[in-house]
This record gives C-alpha cells, sequence and structure tokens, in this order.
C-alpha cells in the first residue's frame, strides 16, 4: 500500500510492506516489512535504518555479508538542501542492535534493557553518476549485572559506529550496471558494521569490543533481461577480553532472468569462512532459487 496526498507542507506519504514465509515442515511467518508515514522531511514508523548504505546486489543473499542492513522503529527528520545533496537525523530503536555473547569458561554477556534510543546522523549525496553517504550513531552499551558471566559489573558505556560508502553506475557497460564500495567501524556498536551477530558489545565490565567491515560488489546489466550480481566482505573484530575474536569473509553471486516486466526468476550462491579465536573455522556453503512478482 503506497498512499500519496499533496499538502503545502510537502507529500504526505502512507506507506505498508507485508510478506509471509513457511520453511521445512510446518513452520510459518508473517512479517510487518515496512510501515511508516512521512510528511515532507519528517518520517515516522519501521523501515530500513537510516545509518544503512548499500545492503547487496546479490538477488537473494544466501550467506550474510558483513554490513549494516536492518530494519527499525524510528523518527527521522531528512533536509533536502538541492544538488542531490541531503542530512538526515534519526531516534532509532535499539533492541535489534544489541549484540550479546558467551564469556571464555561460561556464561552470557546481556544486556540490562533499554534506556535510550540510538542517535543517528547521516549525510548523503545523489545524483546522475551514483551516490553516496556518510553516516554515524551513539549506541549506549547498558549491561544487564545481574545476569552477566559472574556477576561481574555493569558499567555503561557509550558505543558509536561511523560508515562510509559510494554506488557508482556504470552507463558507459550498460544502463542499469554499476559498482558500490563501501567500510564501517564500530567501537561497542558490532551491530552497525555487519549482520553476523557473533561477537558481543562488551564485557559487561566496561570493555568495549571494536571491529571493522569492508565490502563491495557490482551488477551488470548483461542484456535486457539478464542480471549478474555479484558482492563479497571481510569483517575483523577485536573482541572485548574474555570475548572470542573473529574474522570473517563471504561472497555471494547471483543471476538472474526477467521475461516480463515485474516477474523475476533467479538463482543465487554463497560462500563464507568464519574464523573464531578459540574454536576455529566455521565455514558456509549455500544455494537458493527464487521466483519474484511485483506489482
Amino acid at each position: 500500500l503506497d498512499a500519496r496526498t499533496a499538502t503545502e507542507f510537502g507529500t504526505l506519504r502512507a506507506y505498508v510492506s507485508m510478506y509471509g514465509d513457511s520453511s521445512n515442515g510446518d513452520a510459518s511467518g508473517f512479517t510487518m516489512d515496512n510501515a511508516y508515514i512521512q510528511w515532507g522531511g519528517l518520517t515516522a514508523g519501521r523501515l530500513t535504518s537510516n545509518f544503512d548504505i548499500f545492503t547487496g546486489q546479490a538477488f537473494i543473499g544466501v550467506v550474510n555479508r558483513d554490513w549494516s542492513d536492518v530494519t527499525v522503529n524510528q523518527v527521522a527528520y531528512t533536509a533536502a538542501f538541492g544538488n542531490g545533496f541531503s542530512a538526515t537525523i534519526a531516534l532509532e530503536d535499539r533492541s535489534s542492535r544489541e549484540t550479546t555473547g558467551s564469556v571464555a569458561g561460561g556464561g552470557v554477556v546481556n544486556y540490562g534493557g533499554t534506556r535510550a534510543p540510538d542517535v543517528v546522523a547521516a549525510l548523503g549525496i545523489s545524483q546522475g553518476w551514483g551516490s553516496a553517504q556518510l553516516s554515524g550513531v551513539l549506541h549506549q552499551v547498558y549491561p544487564d549485572a545481574a545476569a552477566n558471566a559472574n556477576n561481574n559489573g555493569g558499567e555503561d558505556e557509550m558505543g558509536f559506529a561511523v560508515g562510509g560508502g559510494v554506488v557508482v553506475n556504470l552507463p558507459m557497460v550498460t544502463p542499469g550496471s554499476n559498482i558500490f564500495f563501501q567500510g564501517f567501524y564500530g567501537d561497542g556498536a558490532m551491530a552497525y558494521i555487519s549482520t553476523f551477530g557473533g561477537v558481543a558489545d562488551s564485557n559487561g565490565s566496561g570493555d568495549t569490543s571494536t571491529g571493522y567491515s569492508l565490502s563491495a560488489g557490482a551488477y551488470i546489466q548483461a542484456t535486457s533481461t539478464i542480471g549478474l550480481a555479484l558482492d563479497g566482505s571481510y569483517l575483523d573484530v577485536d573482541a572485548a577480553a574474555g570475548l572470542n575474536d573473529v574474522s570473517r569473509y563471504a561472497i555471494d553471486g547471483s543471476v538472474q532472468w526477467e521475461p516480463v516486466s515485474g516477474f523475476v526468476m533467479g538463482a543465487d550462491v554463497g560462500y563464507a569462512n568464519t574464523d573464531y579465536d578459540t574454536v576455529g573455522d566455521q565455514d558456509e556453503l549455500k544455494f537458493g532459487v527464487r521466483m519474484q512478482r511485483t506489482f
């Protein structure tokens, strides 16, 4: 549902998208994907985080690549300056950005609840050549002292993350083709550098995890109906004391065919390797196919 009305303060828009899925056996689910209201530069509701920059070229994305890609409840204001420049400030629900984990020797590190939303800011430009964005966030790290491993503290910390990315259009190859590059750095805000979620934001005693991720990808419109995509990422996390350091790389590629406008069929294959400091390597190899009708 996408309803729009022109007003003297700008377009008033209400948007809702939902989907259902099922897996092996009788497991099924229903998800409110997006639901928000926009009025001029003001946005309120559930939609993609303003911190996110680019979330992949692959048709399905069967393995997680390491970047920020989260849908959250939020209130945001975007100011458009002309010539494609814009700035956004937002308060976002942090619950999906709280990463927890296990401590060496047993026990876990949990959050003590949500005291404050994450504060997100972004600067962007979108023009004929492509687009670029710089993002930043402040994220409160609030450990649960009673539930944490060994009951060892509950010191609050202020985590943060920054990121930057660029998408460059390649009309000299074919219309619709492009490449992207992006990178993120986080301290006590690991969910802003990766959706992997394998390392806690802190050890519950005032020491936070730090890390970075780098990613790149390309989409080539091979013919008027066939598209080829490839993207990959690298993640490196220096975990807080007592937690496992992690390094990870992932690559995902796909081919898609659109024989009729709005109807796409595609196949996707991906591989990822995750190396934990004290556990060793874990490999993923996945394949998927999808048929999609958009109307």
